[in-house]
């Protein structure tokens, strides 16, 4: 539990942030900064969620997500962090996989333009293929996000306060000798 305080921001550094003062006075609720077993499994929890189901502003809305939940700010906003420049691109090509197989769209990646509109940037069927493209990834991509956010923030949870559960009979059973 030490080592994951020292990770863990401070309710300083929290309440400093720019991003975070909006929330003012309910940063200041002891309950958000206490280490318990549903406080930290929720904040983990609801981090994971909204690093993986949005791509931008994810501290600000865990953090309010917290604050509302009565969840440890400090975990929601460290472990937003699950999406991050070297985890990026196989989270969100494992999410447009995810969401094509559900759609039922092929798997393969986009084949490249033709060499005619490669040749010609500007012309009008070359924008509408890259349109059609973008847009045709836009929709798995999308639910592979949602759907992959609701399943790692839950299984978060209940991995979260199981390891807590163990622990808690761990240090029982070793006081016990």
């Amino acid at each position: 539990m030490r080592r994951l305080r020292e990770w863990l921001p401070s309710a300083e550094a929290i309440r400093a942030n720019r991003w975070l003062r909006w929330l003012g006075p309910a940063l200041h609720h002891p309950r958000l900064w206490h280490m318990s077993r549903r406080g930290l499994a929720l904040g983990m929890a609801l981090g994971f969620f909204f690093g993986l189901l949005i791509p931008l502003a994810q501290v600000p809305l865990s953090a309010a997500a917290a604050v509302a939940l009565r969840a440890n700010v400090p975990a929601a906003v460290a472990s937003t962090l699950v999406t991050n420049p070297l985890t990026f691109g196989p989270i969100y090509y494992a999410a447009w996989r995810v969401g094509s197989a559900i759609l039922g769209e092929p798997v393969d990646a986009p084949s490249a333009p033709s060499t005619a509109a490669q040749a010609d940037p500007v012309d009008e069927n070359s924008w509408r293929a890259v349109t059609r493209r973008f847009l045709g990834v836009g929709k798995p991509l999308l639910l592979g996000l949602a759907i992959m956010a609701i399943a790692v923030g839950t299984a978060t949870y209940f991995l979260v306060s199981a390891a807590w559960r163990v622990s808690v009979l761990w240090k029982r059973h070793r006081r016990r000798r």
